[in-house]
């Protein structure tokens, strides 16, 4: 037996189930044609950073980012809005706004080699996922995905992606998705990806031509490749990483290293049966086994993902947030 919470109008209701999620997808669920499964995009050392830049990474504060960052061949003075401290003889600086570090051309060795490195195997990823053939989609929706729950496979687009409503990527967390874009994407403001089924952000590989351009408040799933700038609105997130061949532009965005199988990761559904996705806008508290999240209008049942078991032990309302607390 599994124990799932309903939260409504301020109300806790506590009900219990039999084990088994039934997932049902909202919107169109598009099939997979029986193809060889896509394996991931090998980023190589361009793993190791959050955010990579071959020309400038600047920030309108404040953002809150998770992971290191790094520009090359640019100089550290192309990194704007971070209020850096560098220490001399140090490889890399710090700021208040970057959980990790920062990294730049022309801090000291071994930065410079490292991030040359880095760059060549972002531009070499970026070239895997362009040329990867057969494709399992083509031409999907003229580019307008807003709306649709997608399964994993290999999507391909001659024009530009456009995410003008949510959209849902179901699959398991060994499952791989691919976009191949040839030119840009533009996420609506206050839209959201989201991920059902147990799939992983660091699985989900955007490759794009153009501009990738986050709207205001919106949230996005996976590692995005652009040839040119990334370009994130005031207010909008993302689980995964930005890779750009130009800049990357923030203005007061959250930027998360995406998790891996064993993260835990809270879900919720409209209703007990699902579909459950990942609660927008949770954070996660390890200290305290505990979740945040912004209290629903309407009432939500929630679960916890984990690749361990973990149970539900209790939930408060405060300050317009539901605290959940697991073991």
């Amino acid at each position: 037996m599994k124990n799932i919470y309903k939260i409504q109008a301020g109300i806790i209701w506590k009900k219990w189930f039999l084990s088994g999620l039934i997932l049902t997808a909202s919107g169109m669920l598009l099939c997979r044609e029986s193809k060889a499964a896509q394996l991931p995009v090998n980023l190589g050392t361009a793993g190791n950073y959050v955010i990579l830049s071959k020309s400038g990474i600047s920030t309108v504060p404040t953002s809150a980012i998770t992971g290191d960052i790094g520009v090359s061949p640019i100089s550290s003075t192309a990194i704007t809005g971070f209020s850096l401290t560098h220490q001399f003889g140090v490889p890399y600086a710090t700021s208040a706004q970057v959980i990790g570090k920062v990294y730049a051309a022309n801090y000291f060795p071994p930065t410079p080699a490292n991030l040359t490195t880095a760059i060549g195997n972002m531009q070499t990823a970026y070239t895997d996922a362009a040329g990867r053939t057969r494709p399992n989609f083509t031409e999907l929706g003229a580019g307008q995905i807003g709306g649709l729950t997608l399964v994993a496979g290999l999507y391909k687009w001659s024009s530009d992606v456009l995410i003008s409503s949510d959209v849902t990527l179901s699959g398991g967390p060994n499952d791989v998705w691919i976009f191949q874009i040839a030119g840009k994407i533009t996420q609506a403001s206050g839209t959201k990806i989201h991920l059902a089924g147990g799939a992983l952000a660091k699985n989900i590989f955007w490759q794009a031509a153009g501009v990738v351009a986050l709207g205001t408040t919106s949230h996005f799933e996976g590692i995005i490749m652009s040839k040119t700038l990334i370009s994130l609105a005031t207010g909008a997130s993302i689980n995964g990483r930005l890779l750009a061949q130009t800049a990357v532009t923030l203005q007061g965005n959250v930027v998360t290293t995406p998790g891996s199988a064993t993260t835990a990761t809270l879900v919720s559904a409209a209703v007990v049966t699902g579909p459950y996705l990942d609660a927008i806008g949770q954070s996660l508290n390890l200290t305290a086994n505990t979740f945040t999240v912004p209290l629903s209008g309407s009432k939500q049942f929630y679960r916890i993902r984990s690749g361990t078991i973990v149970n539900i032990t209790r939930i408060t309302i405060t300050g317009g947030n539901v605290v959940i607390t697991y073991k």
